[in-house]
């Protein structure tokens, strides 16, 4: 609005109309199952199958035999056609833990192996040179006066100390520094000048922080160095550290992770941390460079509870404890602070251990069509309850179709109950499945198909034989594991409200064949059974034949692809009512909203996933009671696209003259 002086004039106004609103996120799939690693009961978002291989692996060894996951044959199926990001939860069975390892200063300290109260002749075990040392260890009671001094077994005098009656003594784990420091040895702690003999083959150095794995079980654990550099049990599934500068000048030092399997002259350096620090009060403190956060998941309150102050920045480890820091290592005068010194990492290499949980089966057999109730893939049914929990927090993850195979619904009827009413709740994704094992029969797929009745899931069958893409072996493998690439390709080169079906968008071109040649009875039986058929065509292959929910009622929400539709509306113009929530009820409200959602729906339109479409958000559903009760109200009626699966050619044959009709 112009503002004029009282005499004329011209006024010159800015109106800034290019304040950028943030698009809607766009959700992707989702699958829970098995890996070879990775955080467990972590949902992680990975946006290609080479990032989905850094963090969860490919290829697992049982029985000295190779296999894949079907959680990982489906994740190469999803991205090879096209899809852009993909939520992967792992589960396992049994306890796991991450692996650790200390990445040592110049600090020496020992532990106090044996104690003689009488002789002190054998008290303590230490480690290094001439110097100043750390012992620890246990002793009570009272005694009298030492002093004396230590000698390491090469003959070196480290120091002369003196030793009086503590009064309580120490206890495990105690750190205690020699020289200049108090010791209470116990009674009959007897003597001067009494010479105290010390081990020096266990000298060590003290950690200055801890790390350990983000991927939990023992397929971290790297083991001891060889010939080479090469490591016992490194593979390309794990990681070692190298500390390859320190500077002691300037409390700094520099960090590389390397993948498991390389040698000391042939390094692949996964990732690199320059000019670290010990410093808390640095920018480029250890832990906040590489991360200190841990998730777990809490089952009392379905979500997952994060300690450490840093997010990770790594893909690999984070620090689990700074052990040595070094607050204000540089003093007002740029000098480095003697003590801190010895605190710096040194230079050198290591490996992590430590770490439980097996995550290859040792049940061998019961994968890809072996599985079953008792064992699929290594796990039960049971494995996958929390996983199937936590996927029901509809505000921390977002997905709008979600995959498990290796559960079915033969075998695992109280996920598959879970999961669905999980996805009815949310009404944000579509849930496909698989109904039966392998091996099952038409009559046996439609008898479990017919027990459940939601527009929220879909169905596929028979089991398809492929090569399995990271060992080549020819496997039979659940319908599930194929539908995430057919369902990424349909979206890549149309939309989710086209069918993910037919020769242009259902083909499977790396199966090798169906597990039956279904006929057209066999199709024309499982379609309307609400069973998406896996048809082989001549000339064109195997190809998914169907697209129908498991709604039993018809209607335009029986098919994928207006159920699709729907979960895409609902989630973007659910994201822009987000953004009016405690807004003025005004018409200017109503209007930045009808803004937004008609050029949107206009779009879709265009893009033939609507026939029609309607917005009302004015005083016609927004009168002074709707007002004066906080509420404001919009009505979308939308005419959804149907697609023609059922097509009719007539071929009439006319004699010669007759004409055709206009």
């Amino acid at each position: 609005m112009a503002n004029f002086t009282v005499s004329p004039g011209v006024s010159l106004n800015e109106i800034d109309q290019t304040f950028l609103t943030a698009e809607p996120i766009q959700a992707g799939a989702a699958i829970i199952g098995p890996t070879v690693k990775g955080p467990i009961e972590t949902p992680v978002k990975v946006t290609s199958y080479a990032e989905y291989t850094t963090m969860f692996g490919d290829v697992i060894e049982s029985g000295s035999q190779n296999y894949s996951y079907l959680t990982s044959i489906a994740a190469y199926n999803y991205f090879n056609y096209g899809g852009e990001s993909l939520l992967v939860t792992r589960v396992v069975t049994g306890s796991f833990t991450s692996a650790t390892t200390n990445v040592n200063s110049a600090v020496e300290s020992g532990v106090i192996s044996t104690e003689t109260d009488a002789l002190l002749t054998s008290l303590a075990s230490v480690t290094g040179s001439a110097g100043t040392y750390t012992i620890s260890g246990s002793s009570s009671g009272t005694g009298t006066a030492f002093t004396g001094s230590i000698t390491l077994t090469n003959g070196t005098t480290v120091s002369t100390i003196t030793a009086t009656n503590g009064g309580s003594g120490y206890v495990v784990g105690e750190i205690v520094t020699i020289p200049s420091q108090s010791l209470g040895f116990g009674a009959g702690a007897v003597g001067t000048n009494a010479t105290i003999t010390l081990n020096a083959d266990d000298i060590v150095n003290s950690a200055a922080f801890t790390l350990e794995t983000i991927s939990e079980g023992t397929i971290m654990n790297t083991g001891a160095s060889g010939t080479g550099g090469a490591l016992a049990t490194g593979t390309k599934d794990n990681v070692r550290w190298e500390v390859t500068s320190a500077n002691t000048s300037s409390g700094t030092f520099s960090l590389i992770i390397r993948q498991g399997n390389d040698i000391t002259n042939k390094k692949i350096v996964l990732e690199s941390f320059n000019n670290l620090s010990l410093d808390p009060n640095s920018n480029n403190y250890v832990a906040k460079a590489i991360g200190d956060q841990k998730l777990t998941y809490d089952s009392v309150n379905n979500q997952m509870t994060v300690t450490g102050e840093y997010p990770n920045n790594s893909r690999f480890v984070r620090v689990k404890s700074v052990n040595l820091s070094t607050p204000n290592y540089l003093d007002p005068n740029g000098t480095a602070v003697t003590a801190f010194t010895s605190s710096i990492p040194t230079k050198g290499n290591g490996v992590f251990g430590a770490a439980t949980g097996a995550p290859f089966p040792v049940r061998a057999g019961k994968f890809y069509q072996n599985i079953d109730a008792t064992d699929s893939q290594g796990l039960t049914g049971t494995n996958y309850t929390n996983a199937i929990s936590l996927l029901s927090n509809t505000d921390d993850y977002k997905f709008n179709v979600l995959f498990t195979p290796g559960l079915t619904d033969e075998s695992h009827i109280a996920q598959i109950t879970s999961i669905v009413t999980n996805t009815q709740n949310r009404g944000d994704n579509l849930f496909v499945y698989d109904t039966v094992n392998y091996g099952s029969t038409v009559t046996t797929a439609i008898g479990k198909s017919a027990t459940r009745d939601t527009s929220y899931a879909a169905t596929y069958w028979p089991w398809v034989r492929i090569s399995d893409p990271a060992t080549g072996k020819l496997v039979f493998v659940p319908a599930s594991t194929m539908i995430p690439g057919v369902y990424a390709f349909n979206d890549k080169v149309a939309a989710p409200w086209f069918a993910p079906a037919g020769i242009n968008r259902g083909g499977l071109n790396t199966v090798l064949s169906a597990e039956y040649k279904l006929t057209q009875a066999n199709r024309d039986t499982l379609y309307e059974a609400n069973i998406n058929p896996i048809a082989t065509l001549p000339k064109q292959g195997v190809v998914v034949y169907g697209q129908k929910t498991l709604q039993k009622d018809a209607s335009a929400l029986d098919r994928v692809n207006v159920r699709r539709l729907l979960i895409e509306l609902k989630s973007f113009i659910g994201q822009i009512a987000e953004t009016i929530v405690f807004e003025q009820n005004t018409i200017v409200t109503r209007g930045s909203f009808l803004a937004r959602v008609n050029p949107y729906l206009e779009k879709i339109q265009q893009k033939q996933g609507l026939f029609a479409f309607k917005v009302i958000m004015d005083d016609s559903n927004n009168g002074p009671d709707i007002i004066d009760k906080n509420q404001l109200i919009g009505q979308i009626f939308i005419q959804p696209t149907r697609t023609a699966e059922f097509i009719a050619l007539d071929f009439i044959l006319q004699p010669t003259g007759a004409e055709f009709p206009g």
